[in-house]
């Protein structure tokens, strides 16, 4: 087991652009773009603060990422590109709390961003083994193969197994689809915004038993930003203490040879959670019952319950009784992602006490889980620097504190041309690496 992190890391800032269905009319320059001048405006900081640069996409060409960093500077900083299937943008954080807690940077700034296909994940390279071929060729050992989406049978017959085992149902599963569909209302960012009843879930079209359309997100385009600092940089802007939040521990982990062992629920990365999962915990010095607000890599309902019993939430095979007695939402006992699933920045938005409209109060440990077949899986504990419960933070308090005249955890705004100009390098930048990117931003704010 790799040595605990050196010193302390912090995220600073956050920005995210809108979730929406992939349509060709954002390019990725842009998303990116978005997505770090807002980070940057969270964190108070200029590009020229920021000692390294992580990209992080999986449908891209090579140096991608020096494409939308070069549009604030050219610093001559290390840019990293990061392709880890879903577990991408956390494997990116992951590479920078490295960096910091090791004394190789003060200030990381990541961004991720896909421009997705819009018929959905497909294999980009036809004349090549296929990384996840050997997980694919055991699914058809034991469970068959179909014309089903490969994932949504993957993450389908874990879930018929998770029933054979321990006594799930279908409803069940679409119960976690309709909380998270439930908690997405509040969310500005998200790609859908609407509530659905268990019945609708249920009756939605089937595409892999147990998993009906409603089970299964979305492909999207969009990006998101995060700025990881250490505790120097942290110590020389004190007044920007009380918005930091401290990745208390973390874990990427890979695959062990479980998953091979003929389980359709190892095949789809369990045991790669459950070890992250306590290497993370125990670096944080936190159990499961510390855990106020959990961020699962909801991609099906069904991995959602097979995370829950992975990290140790509940005994095994008891997921779905957590599910049953209303224990994933408001008023239980752990609140199971608030803003719809698959947001990372939500947890920090959350210990701020910045997400009002959706705040889990009095919460001071976050977790957040982001798996990718093939495969990765991260597991990252988040704690208030101070180690008190969350306050809710009323927007006109929060639009004057980040400088910015709104909260951006309630509200989905733009920013001015002069704020975009104020993170841009001031001794390094470039008018034709920038291009027309910020004009076409701009416009669409």
């Amino acid at each position: 087991m790799a040595p605990p992190p050196a010193a302390p890391t912090y995220v600073l800032g956050v920005g995210m652009t809108a979730f929406v269905k992939p349509s060709g009319r954002a390019d990725y320059t842009e998303l990116g773009f978005e997505a770090d001048v807002k980070a940057m405006l969270d964190a108070q900081i200029n590009y020229d603060d920021v000692d390294n640069g992580i990209a992080c996409y999986v449908y891209g060409d090579s140096a991608c990422g020096q494409r939308v960093f070069y549009q604030f500077g050219m610093t001559q900083i290390p840019i990293y590109n990061v392709n880890n299937n879903c577990s991408t943008g956390s494997t990116g954080l992951n590479l920078a709390r490295n960096f910091i807690s090791h004394g190789v940077a003060d200030c990381v700034l990541v961004v991720g961003f896909e421009k997705m296909f819009a018929a959905g994940i497909s294999t980009v390279f036809a004349d090549r083994a296929d990384p996840v071929g050997t997980t694919t060729m055991m699914m058809k050992e034991t469970r068959g193969l179909t014309k089903a989406p490969n994932t949504a049978q993957i993450f389908g017959n874990a879930g018929r197994e998770y029933m054979e085992r321990y006594g799930a149902t279908v409803d069940d599963f679409a119960e976690i689809a309709r909380i998270n569909h439930e908690h997405s209302q509040n969310n500005p960012y998200a790609q859908f915004r609407d509530t659905c009843t268990l019945d609708e879930v249920k009756n939605s079209r089937m595409i892999y038993e147990p998993l009906t359309k409603l089970q299964c997100c979305p492909t999207s385009d969009g990006g998101a930003a995060v700025i990881l600092v250490s505790e120097a940089f942290l110590d020389a802007q004190p007044h920007l203490k009380e918005q930091a939040v401290l990745i208390a521990g973390q874990c990427l982990a890979t695959e062990s040879p479980k998953l091979f062992s003929q389980s359709a629920i190892d095949l789809l990365g369990y045991e790669m959670g459950k070890y992250a999962g306590k290497v993370a915990m125990k670096e944080a010095g936190v159990t499961p019952k510390d855990i106020d607000v959990v961020e699962f890599h909801d991609c099906f309902s069904t991995n959602e319950m097979v995370a829950i019993d992975a990290l140790g939430f509940t005994p095994l095979g008891k997921a779905h009784e957590l599910v049953r007695k209303g224990d994933i939402t408001y008023g239980g006992e752990v609140v199971i992602n608030p803003s719809g699933g698959l947001i990372l920045k939500e947890l920090l938005w959350q210990l701020r006490g910045w997400a009002n409209n959706r705040l889990v109060e009095n919460a001071k440990v976050s977790l957040q889980h982001n798996l990718g077949l093939g495969g990765a899986i991260v597991v990252t504990v988040y704690i208030r620097a101070d180690r008190k419960p969350n306050r809710m933070v009323d927007s006109n308090t929060v639009g004057k504190k980040n400088k910015q005249g709104y909260n951006p955890a309630v509200q989905r705004k733009g920013f001015t041309v002069a704020q975009a100009e104020s993170v841009r390098s001031k001794t390094r930048a470039s008018a034709w690496a920038l291009g027309d990117t910020q004009s076409k931003v701009l416009a669409r704010f």
